[in-house]
């Protein structure tokens, strides 16, 4: 379980084909803590760590994984958000996120509001995928709060800290992202059903 609050980025290093997987190499300022084992949220994806170099770490990514993701479009020096897990009595500072990813969608549109940037995000619409204005969404991990919400499409407000410390401030039109839907809402359209 994770917030969507971003602990750093991380350089991807390495990319590797092995079949249909994908392993990755990341150099990050976190990895030298990290364990085998240990869940890591890369940007929104949730990884387990299969190996550790010093300041690198290294995930697989399955067919499952690449299908659903931004993964397959990862290269050498591109940044990515990390988040550790969430520790039993810490602040949820974001909100529930579960690191399993559920579409990708593409940046329509970035304005500039003169401190603080406006995102059009645009997705396959799905029954099961909803936004609802003031809740919540997770964009490449991190924790966003829904400001227009329509079929297919929402908008997000970003300010100058999560601007600077996410890979928000490297997206450009036309990027595809992760993009997880809020559990709680999934969970109220399920029992709906």
């Amino acid at each position: 379980m994770f917030t969507g609050i971003i602990e750093c980025l991380g350089h991807i290093k390495s990319v590797e084909h092995d079949g249909t997987n994908i392993k990755f190499g990341v150099q990050s300022s976190i990895s030298h803590e990290l364990k085998i084992d240990q869940s890591v949220a890369h940007d929104g994806v949730c990884l387990t760590v299969i190996g550790l170099d010093n300041d690198t770490h290294f995930v697989t990514a399955i067919q499952e994984t690449l299908s659903r993701t931004s993964l397959n479009h990862w290269q050498v020096g591109r940044k990515v958000n990390l988040e550790r897990c969430l520790k039993v009595g810490d602040r949820l500072d974001g909100h529930w996120v579960q690191g399993h990813v559920d579409t990708t969608g593409i940046c329509k549109q970035i304005v500039n509001e003169n401190g603080s940037w406006v995102l059009r995000i645009e997705y396959l619409p799905q029954p099961d995928y909803k936004t609802v204005e003031k809740g919540s969404i997770t964009l490449n991990g991190t924790s966003l709060t829904v400001v227009e919400s329509g079929e297919g499409y929402f908008t997000v407000a970003i300010i100058p800290y999560t601007y600077e410390h996410t890979t928000i401030h490297q997206m450009q039109v036309g990027d595809t992202v992760n993009l997880e839907f809020d559990i709680i809402g999934k969970w109220v359209k399920a029992w709906l059903k």
